[in-house]
């Protein structure tokens, strides 16, 4: 590949390089200490047990001096990987000058928002920055839309992931996420996303892209269907959390067209398979159409600074000044290092790139799915990247037994994903953007030997 030095430079040379299994003496010290003094409801560090002193690129060290690699890159906030240079430079060159504003404009704000418009559709002309998280975005996006229209009710999709906080909850399917907590936001709703592999119509799966748009469709058709007219229909360009499911142009274009027809606001939630996760810039550029609403978070900050946007059509820029705010929406040192990263990606061709990997990776991942018998079915696009593990092939009965292991033990052996899915059964890949080759196919083939180990019963 092109300029392949460039982006070796970036990452820890060797890894990954386990000393000590994870967790180590050093590591444990702080996780003990955590456990003792933090919140029960602290996740990652049971999943993946370390604690982490340094990155580079895509390579992480922890307290014991194991190196791994970086294959979750921070549930995709990192596509820069950690501490690129350039990123870095212009946060620090911001410190010493203003680090926060609220929305008084600077020309970094300035510069920030000029390099997200040239990211953007050109129908996409406004832009938006609230609290500093993904779930604020989704937030915003919702609150623009009952605004504009002066409905209540948003329509989502099964195996979706929009955020945590009160309204971003109530469009995120995961039952773990919402159980025990009592009525979130009235008004939402769900209809199928195409999941082809789990095809929930039992039509012919070719049908299935198609046949989920029909049902949306009619839902807002049927007067007896039990949807009133909503102000927003929200959706992933690439499912995440839900398992990386890739819905088929078709199916954006059928969405995009039933919005039009009803005059609802269509909301692309971009904001992990956006900034060039899946080979675009936006994954809804794949069906080449243009959303009424796009949310943008993660990758936007450049290598980890918490900063969310929303980007909207004019026609929607309709709200009176003040009419929604938020405290941490001037962060400069975000919008520094968020332009700085974007420039980089651009003029490295980062998003291209990643396509090109994910091409890659995805014949290796695809001859995995055919040697093993607990692997249901691989999915990517770009360096969006999936293994759906199952007990038996036959009857795809999910078993997220075994996508915990793989996680532990490509964990041991120096490699980091995570588990995701409709039933926690998929391996999920995220790596850092500026991966090499050569650390994407090594991480690869370990997962590829944890599957075989977990096959041949010898780990457990």
């Amino acid at each position: 590949m092109e300029n392949e030095e460039k982006f070796t430079e970036l990452s820890i040379k060797g890894a990954p390089q386990i000393k000590v299994v994870p967790p180590g003496p050093m590591s444990k010290n702080i996780l003990d200490y955590q456990t003792e003094n933090e919140s029960s409801v602290v996740s990652y560090s049971k999943g993946m047990p370390m604690a982490l002193k340094s990155g580079k690129g895509a390579t992480l060290v922890d307290e014991d001096d194991n190196v791994y690699i970086d294959m979750f890159a921070g549930a995709g906030v990192m596509a820069l990987g950690h501490g690129h240079p350039v990123a870095l430079k212009a946060a620090h060159e911001q410190i010493d000058n203003i680090t926060h504003t609220l929305d008084i404009p600077t020309a970094t704000r300035k510069k920030m928002v000029s390099v997200m418009k040239s990211i953007l559709p050109k129908e996409l002309t406004r832009i938006f920055f609230g609290g500093p998280t993904g779930s604020d975005a989704v937030e915003q996006a919702l609150k623009l839309a009952k605004f504009y229209t002066g409905r209540n009710g948003v329509i989502a999709f099964e195996g979706a992931y929009h955020g945590m906080t009160g309204a971003s909850l109530a469009l995120t399917t995961d039952s773990s996420h919402r159980d025990g907590i009592g009525q979130l936001v009235p008004g939402v709703q769900f209809v199928p996303y195409p999941y082809v592999y789990r095809n929930p119509f039992g039509c012919p799966d070719d049908k299935v892209n198609e046949q989920a748009a029909d049902y949306l469709e009619r839902v807002l058709e049927d007067t007896h269907s039990g949807f009133s007219k909503p102000a927003a229909i929200i959706l992933e360009g690439v499912q995440g959390e839900g398992g990386t499911i890739i819905p088929e142009p078709i199916f954006l274009q059928r969405v995009r067209a039933i919005c039009d027809k009803h005059d609802i606001v269509m909301i692309v939630d971009e904001i992990q398979s956006g900034l060039g996760r899946t080979g675009k810039m936006f994954a809804f550029e794949y069906a080449g159409i243009v959303p009424d609403v796009v949310t943008i978070s993660k990758a936007l900050g450049g290598i980890g600074f918490p900063i969310a946007a929303i980007a909207y059509k004019e026609k929607f820029n309709k709200w009176p000044a003040g009419k929604t705010i938020g405290t941490f929406r001037g962060n400069m040192v975000a919008f520094a290092a968020g332009a700085a990263g974007l420039e980089w990606m651009l003029e490295n061709k980062v998003a291209e790139r990643a396509a090109e990997l994910g091409k890659k990776a995805m014949v290796t991942l695809k001859n995995i799915e055919k040697e093993s018998s607990i692997v249901g079915e691989v999915r990517g696009k770009g360096l969006m990247l999936a293994i759906e593990m199952v007990k038996d092939k036959k009857t795809k009965e999910p078993a997220s037994d075994y996508a915990k292991m793989v996680r532990k033990y490509a964990h041991q052996r120096g490699v980091m994903i995570e588990v995701g899915g409709h039933h926690n059964n998929v391996a999920r890949l995220l790596p850092p953007l500026v991966i090499t080759e050569e650390l994407l196919m090594k991480g690869i083939e370990i997962i590829r030997g944890v599957i075989k180990d977990i096959e041949q019963g010898k780990v457990s």
